[in-house]
């Protein structure tokens, strides 16, 4: 056997070990779940909801996907603010300052927004299922900090 076609048998079995090696690798490795994901899956199948609480639950969920994205895109006018700002004053100038101050307060506001529809959620709950939940809540909220 020649050099060159030992160095291509031996390249495509590196390459077949790599990829068997993603496999393997994502097989055995669940992947992370999305902040608020895990909370989610809770709520929605595991504390087994009567039709009234799904019914309620899924009104609660349309008006927070509004009020939501209404923040989300209030954060996004703020970022152009800020960037418009940078490039303005090319430092911390007041303009910087002002428009960081803004974003604080809107993401200040999402944040009470989300608390405020998760007790609203939990509300709905029966008081044998405000233990799992309330348990789902303090994980999204301390997982990241792992």
């Amino acid at each position: 056997m020649s050099g060159r076609v030992r160095l291509t048998l031996c390249v495509g079995a590196c390459f077949l070990a790599a990829i068997l090696g993603v496999f393997v690798g994502r097989a055995l490795l669940p992947p992370r779940m999305a902040p608020g994901a895990e909370l989610h899956e809770v709520l929605h199948h595991k504390l087994a909801l009567d039709a009234g609480q799904q019914a309620r639950l899924d009104a609660l969920e349309q008006r927070f996907a509004v009020q939501r994205r209404a923040y989300e895109l209030q954060l996004r006018a703020d970022n152009a603010q800020l960037a418009a700002a940078i490039e303005a004053e090319h430092g911390y100038g007041p303009r910087v300052a002002a428009a960081v101050d803004q974003s604080h307060a809107a993401m200040g506001e999402l944040q009470k927004a989300t608390l405020a529809h998760i007790f609203a959620m939990r509300q709905l709950l029966r008081p044998d299922q405000t233990g799992k939940f309330d348990r789902a809540v303090v994980k999204a909220l301390t997982d990241d900090a792992r």
